[in-house]
């Protein structure tokens, strides 16, 4: 097998194996819902087929794009939000994967078209700020890609909620973006509840930069210098 294959094949088993987090993280319902991850090095990307049950996912059923949408490699329909993710893939190289899910909490933001604020630490050290609203658009063109990538170039927020629609995400890899989902459907619940108590605390923006900074760059492991 030749490398670049095998790269395909490795990330093609990545991105059927995280859509099994959305699942788990009850993000998603029936087939909806997709992650994606760019080949590295190639304008080409891969993605969940359209109207295939998450349990009767397989690798080799995760197909092949280009950064036009159109269908590379595989023998069944790629999702009908193709289009978006290679809108953001072609306009925003740094992005590596990139996931959609229609996640109550998050979904119930964007149907009032009302950004999530920045209320909780979890949220600055994620996202840095409010978790933003992009506009209305429907399915099937570049309009919902047009909207992640206006709303998300030169914001913090690794998630955008799409009015009247669901969440899209974005990452340094499919995990990551995943991530980003998971927390966005976590922080997105917390302040709902925080609002039915009555009104959240906003956090000071110097304090938000300062978690921000910190979660970013502290957290977790580092390898050693």
């Amino acid at each position: 097998m030749m490398k670049e294959e095998r790269v395909i094949e490795e990330l093609r088993e990545t991105v059927c194996r995280l859509h099994a987090e959305l699942v788990r993280y009850n993000l998603v319902a029936w087939t909806a819902g997709n992650v994606s991850g760019r080949v590295p090095g190639r304008d080409l990307f891969v993605i969940k087929p359209s109207g295939v049950s998450y349990d009767d996912l397989t690798p080799e059923s995760i197909v092949v794009c280009d950064l036009d949408g159109e269908l590379v490699e595989g023998s069944l329909a790629p999702s009908s939000d193709t289009a978006a993710h290679a809108y953001v893939y072609r306009n925003m190289p740094e992005v590596n994967g990139v996931v959609h899910t229609h996640s109550t909490y998050a979904s119930a933001w964007a149907a009032r078209g009302e950004a999530i604020p920045c209320v909780l630490t979890a949220m600055a050290d994620e996202f840095g700020g409010e978790i933003p609203i992009g506009p209305f658009a429907l399915i099937g063109n570049d309009d919902i890609g047009k909207g992640i990538v206006e709303t998300l170039n030169g914001h913090r927020s690794r998630a955008v909620l799409m009015q009247n629609h669901g969440v899209f995400t974005i990452g340094e890899s499919p995990k990551a973006a995943v991530k980003a989902a998971v927390m966005c459907e976590d922080v997105a619940r917390t302040v709902h509840v925080s609002r039915q108590l009555g009104e959240p605390l906003p956090i000071a923006q110097d304090d938000i930069d300062r978690l921000y900074d910190r979660y970013q760059n502290v957290y977790g492991q580092r390898s050693s210098r």
